[in-house]
């Protein structure tokens, strides 16, 4: 059957109706991964896997919300939608209002959007306005605008956002054919961590048997870590600007979800996120971008600490929310430099070491 989207695909699971106008580009229906070389190299005993959200149509997870928030605006009239980004967000938002045809407008914090990202929502048409700020400070403004002059608000405080993102659990337990044991994922505005949590209560519910509660395993950035300090971070800095967030909009709802789950709300340096970039990228050829990667390094951190304590095998999902060309500069900035060789055959195999 032909896939249509994840709207068409979990309807009865959604707030849509007949008079909804669904907007679409096809996203959710993502790869999860079986990782081959992973548990191995550091030591896990069982199986991970990764949900690899890069390959939603515009490289990132905020899809399988957007196209929930967008059709039930245009649903709603609206003329506009408004959003405060660190670069997914308002990629994704632009592609979505430019396939309904109504406006988007961006609010970015100055010099802290990857370009990748950037790139997207000016080449889909968005208004683009780059503020003297943090994203917290982009976010005030942007639920001002939405209430004084009725632009849709788009972010993930938007209840159809996390009902779209939900989606994403439905997809791992069918993948799966059961839930996983734990799940770590990166934590910014934190509207994630909940919706996973809420599509997981869903399966639960219907077949509590055969979906049990996974564990979910949350990670912040050490310099951007709110949650874990309990408090607002006034200058949120990190390497992995898509959760550079100091006050996160879904913070209760996420701590909730911790609780809920018996999980965990923790963090993780941008020295680790960066190996854990590395490594997912070397050794099982998935590229995300370094947000992402907080997921792995959580894991990895967690099983250096010997978190883990009994032997039985585990399965673990790992949520990869964006894909690497969303940031290259990081990827061109902490790699290994090309090795020069002068234009000859020796030369050539010398460097290779034939």
């Amino acid at each position: 059957m032909f896939y249509k989207g994840l709207i068409e695909k979990y309807r009865k699971f959604l707030p849509v109706t007949e008079q909804t106008p669904i907007i679409s580009l096809h996203e959710g229906n993502t790869p999860l991964i079986k990782a081959r070389n992973l548990p191995t190299q550091i030591g896990l005993i069982g199986e991970i896997y990764f949900k690899f959200e890069g390959m939603n149509p515009t490289g990132s997870f905020k899809d399988r919300g957007m196209t929930m928030a967008v059709s039930k605006a245009v649903e709603a009239r609206s003329k506009a939608v408004v959003c405060a980004s660190t670069g997914n967000t308002s990629a994704s938002a632009a592609a979505y209002a430019a396939r309904a045809g109504v406006k988007c407008v961006v609010l970015i914090p100055e010099g802290k959007i990857a370009l990748g990202k950037l790139s997207q929502a000016v080449m889909h048409g968005a208004e683009v306005l780059e503020i003297d700020g943090n994203f917290d400070d982009a976010l005030d403004f942007a639920r001002e605008l939405s209430v004084k002059y009725r632009l849709t608000l788009v972010n993930s405080v938007n209840p159809f956002r996390i009902e779209g993102q939900k989606t994403a659990s439905y997809e791992i337990c069918e993948s799966l054919k059961q839930s996983p044991d734990y799940q770590f994922m990166p934590v910014g505005n934190a509207g994630n961590i909940t919706a996973y949590w809420k599509g997981y209560k869903d399966y639960n519910k219907a077949e509590p048997s055969k979906y049990a509660l996974p564990k979910m395993m949350g990670f912040q950035a050490a310099g951007s870590a709110p949650i874990v300090e309990g408090r607002p971070i006034a200058k949120p800095e990190t390497i992995a600007t898509a959760i550079r967030i100091g006050n996160p909009a879904s913070w209760k709802t996420a701590e909730e979800a911790r609780d809920e789950s018996r999980g965990v709300i923790d963090k993780v340096t941008d020295d680790e996120i960066l190996e854990a970039y590395r490594i997912v990228a070397a050794t099982e050829g998935i590229f995300c971008e370094p947000a992402s990667a907080s997921s792995i390094a959580g894991l990895i951190k967690y099983v250096r600490q010997g978190y883990f304590k009994n032997n039985e095998p585990i399965k673990v999902v790992c949520v990869l929310t964006g894909h690497g060309l969303k940031d290259p500069d990081t990827a061109v900035a902490t790699a290994v430099k090309p090795k020069k060789v002068k234009a000859n055959m020796k030369d050539i195999i010398d460097a290779i070491g034939l």
